[in-house]
């Protein structure tokens, strides 16, 4: 029977301990534990990998602290667009949503996807058509409504920028994070499956997508490899296509999962210019939390081992 684990991560950028309070960090830190716990219990409990991400994401949507289901950012026009992939690496399996509004769980959706549907990516209205189909959970703007999220918007809603997630109400003290959320888990079975879910750039327009629910670019799971979930400047990551890279390297370059991770985070994106970083799990259980930027919320659980939690570089 393989060791089962669980990697998580909330988000990376520009988080710092003198623009953190105490009582914040501590809300952070809870987020995440729950995330693992979620997760864990699954596993733990016999179940597979895929339902253990599954499980783990929904606690960060649920969760305004994170930009993701109820805590996404607001577009330029005010709405909320959401974006969520998932990956089975024991069937090479994949589903992803993208520019979903209304959603109360994305990453269910991009579970229904890849479960009930011929397809990998649905979008907008096309997405919830379908998830009405399915009788999924939708939720009125007012759920979706926070009140630091719609300052973000006012703050820079007529200046033509986009703008990651803030860590910090006020954006004037420099902290941004990249909002995605994501989790990479290994079942008892020796399967690997990913997922991440994020509410995007606030104030981005004209149906910008990012990373998170491209399949090889924010999320990738291959038993062969690794599996993987990013969060970062999503177009960097696109052009890079991250997730699929790590494992690229691991399959056809024998490199180790911590070598991929280095190689593709700290010297091919920080070429290009791409800030963030991304989790990883390999088949054998070894796990690697890489990121470029000063920060990165992000956890990890083991099977009889103790939750490890961090937010800083060091």
């Amino acid at each position: 029977m393989n060791k089962h684990c669980i990697v998580i991560h909330g988000g990376a950028g520009t988080i710092q301990r003198n623009s953190m309070s105490p009582e914040l960090e501590k809300q952070y830190r809870q987020g995440l534990t729950d995330a693992l716990v979620a997760g864990n219990a699954v596993l733990e409990g016999g179940g597979t990998s895929v339902d253990a991400i599954e499980a783990a994401i929904v606690t960060f949507e649920d969760n305004t602290l994170y930009n993701a289901g109820r805590g996404s950012v607001f577009t330029h026009e005010g709405k909320n667009e959401m974006d969520a992939s998932i990956m089975c690496a024991k069937t090479g399996m994949a589903g992803a949503v993208a520019g979903v509004s209304h959603i109360k769980n994305p990453i269910k959706l991009a579970r229904a996807v890849m479960d009930k549907s011929e397809h990998v990516m649905l979008c907008g209205k096309g997405a919830e058509e379908f998830a009405k189909s399915l009788n999924f959970d939708f939720e009125p703007d007012a759920y979706f409504f926070v009140q630091q999220r719609y300052d973000q918007l006012m703050q820079i809603r007529d200046s033509g920028k986009t703008q990651m997630d803030h860590t910090a109400a006020d954006p004037k003290e420099g902290q941004k994070k990249f909002g995605t959320v994501g989790a990479v888990a290994l079942d008892r079975y020796g399967n690997l499956a990913a997922a991440t879910s994020t509410g995007g750039m606030t104030n981005k327009r004209f149906g910008r997508v990012g990373d998170t629910p491209i399949i090889g670019a924010g999320t990738y799971a291959n038993n062969k490899t690794c599996g993987v979930s990013c969060t970062g400047h999503g177009e960097f990551f696109i052009r890079s296509v991250v997730a699929y890279d790590v494992s690229c390297l691991m399959e056809y370059k024998n490199f180790t999962l911590k070598q991929a991770c280095e190689e593709v985070v700290n010297k091919k994106l920080l070429r290009l210019g791409g800030e963030g970083g991304l989790i990883a799990l390999d088949a054998q259980g070894h796990a690697e939390m890489v990121f470029n930027s000063e920060g990165m919320y992000r956890g990890m659980k083991r099977a009889g081992e103790e939750f490890v939690l961090g937010i800083y570089r060091d």
